[in-house]
């Protein structure tokens, strides 16, 4: 009997918009995964994901960005909402998905094949905040983890992003 291997890439979860599958539209490429929120004191962590999409977007790489309404309520808006808030205040062009769960009953596939991967002190399991990122290879397997604190342009993110494209 042949074995099957399965990568991320075929989870199917829906564009913000309601179309394509987005993680269709990203596979092949190295993608970091983050749970975004617009209501969030990391929401400005936008305008680094923005600049990592335009430094290596060209280079089979993009970001992902899942809203997420689970920490304090912090993306209550609908999918029109959160699409004109993004561009407008954060010149986002990186795709953002359907808005999900990450934890609990209702914790989206997707969520549920990245939370066992540890970040580098050790943490798995719940998502802990708004902008947890994780780094998947053009495979679709999960490479990286960071703590939502850790910013997008950190070093460890952006050696970890420029390590799966070479």
């Amino acid at each position: 009997m042949a074995e099957t291997s399965s990568s991320l890439y075929d989870i199917s979860i829906a564009s913000l918009d309601g179309s394509a599958a987005a993680l269709d539209d990203a596979r092949g490429k190295v993608t970091l995964v983050v749970n975004v929120a617009s209501k969030c004191g990391l929401t400005p962590q936008f305008e680094q994901l923005e600049e990592l999409q335009k430094s290596y977007g060209d280079t089979a790489f993009t970001v992902l960005g899942v809203p997420c309404n689970q920490f304090a309520e912090q993306e209550p808006g609908t999918p029109e909402e959160i699409a004109t808030f993004c561009s407008t205040n954060y010149g986002v062009t990186f795709p953002l998905t359907e808005k999900i769960e990450v934890n609990g009953d209702g914790r989206h596939e997707l969520y549920g094949a990245l939370v066992d991967f540890a970040d580098p002190e050790g943490h798995t399991g719940d998502i802990r905040w708004n902008f947890e990122k994780f780094l998947i290879s053009a495979d679709g397997d999960v490479l990286a983890r960071f703590n939502p604190v850790t910013t997008p342009d950190d070093a460890s993110v952006v050696s970890a992003i420029e390590s799966a494209i070479t």
